[in-house]
């Protein structure tokens, strides 16, 4: 008997425990619906540590950029080779460019990270279509600047000023108030076999140089610039120069003033000019 008594205390402390586990659980369930549980304090506090270490990681990143010196050309170099591939454009299989590509997010990097860098906007990344007509229009038509002194005015990439040269150019100086622009078209140049020489002084507030041809490509896309552009042209061809423009009539190129040479229809990324075919020609000053 006294061995069924304790059996039944026994068991009777088991249902017991059990009601109270029961019990407590069932209690911080339904302090937990009703958004008074300190578990769900805990658990939201490990989700804030979390999100606070995602903009720990986020900040390191930015932290870890370090601005590129402007007169350090291996490091400029280097972010070029980073964020572009070898391209052969399409109107110009002679002529290999380092471009940024749709896979290559050049463009998407904020401006804030871009900043951060010290890199101005990567315009020298893309081959323009004003450019491209005007590569061709040379690399076709080489009598124009054989054995010249030729300026490519706002280079890029270098583009035109390769072409003129591989054209038969004498001496090209391309001007571009962008270093980097500079420097890729300095890689690009030696990529094609030829030597440019480089200036970032800004030649549209001075009186034009004594040069035989004068190249511009894309440079009407912004009314400050299209002035200075356009007065800089037509002192250059009053003095002599052959100015031809590239050029697939942006919103302030001045149609009226000059006479077209030549017509192209390049393929373009859309991302850029919201198409894939662009209407561009060479024009004559």
């Amino acid at each position: 008997k006294q061995r069924d008594f304790t059996g039944s205390v026994v068991s009777l402390g088991i249902v017991f425990f059990a009601g109270i586990v029961l019990f407590f659980f069932l209690s911080q369930y339904w302090q937990l619906v009703q958004g008074r549980s300190p578990f769900k304090k805990l658990i939201e506090k490990e989700s804030c540590l979390s999100n606070l270490l995602d903009i720990d990681e986020k900040v390191a990143g930015l932290m870890a950029l370090r601005p590129i010196d402007a007169s350090d050309t291996v490091a400029m170099q280097n972010f070029i080779s980073e964020n572009t591939s070898p391209v052969f454009p399409a109107l110009l299989p002679e002529i290999s460019l380092r471009l940024a590509s749709q896979s290559i997010p050049i463009w998407q990097k904020s401006e804030e990270v871009l900043g951060q860098l010290n890199v101005p906007p990567p315009y020298w990344a893309f081959a323009w279509p004003g450019g491209q007509a005007l590569a061709r229009y040379l690399l076709d038509n080489p009598d124009l600047v054989a054995s010249k002194r030729v300026l490519d005015l706002g280079s890029g990439c270098g583009l035109a000023g390769i072409a003129a040269l591989k054209a038969g150019a004498a001496h090209v100086l391309a001007c571009d108030i962008d270093i980097y622009a500079l420097a890729a078209a300095e890689m690009n140049a030696q990529a094609n076999g030829v030597c440019l020489e480089l200036t970032s002084q800004n030649l549209l507030d001075k009186e034009p140089a004594a040069f035989d041809v004068v190249l511009v490509g894309d440079l009407f896309y912004e009314r400050q610039m299209a002035e200075l552009v356009l007065t800089f042209a037509t002192r250059a061809a009053v003095q002599g120069s052959l100015v031809l423009i590239g050029d697939p009539q942006r919103n302030y190129f001045p149609r009226d003033r000059f006479t077209v040479v030549a017509k192209y229809q390049i393929a373009v990324t859309r991302d850029l000019e919201d198409t894939e075919l662009k209407s561009t020609a060479v024009w004559r000053v």
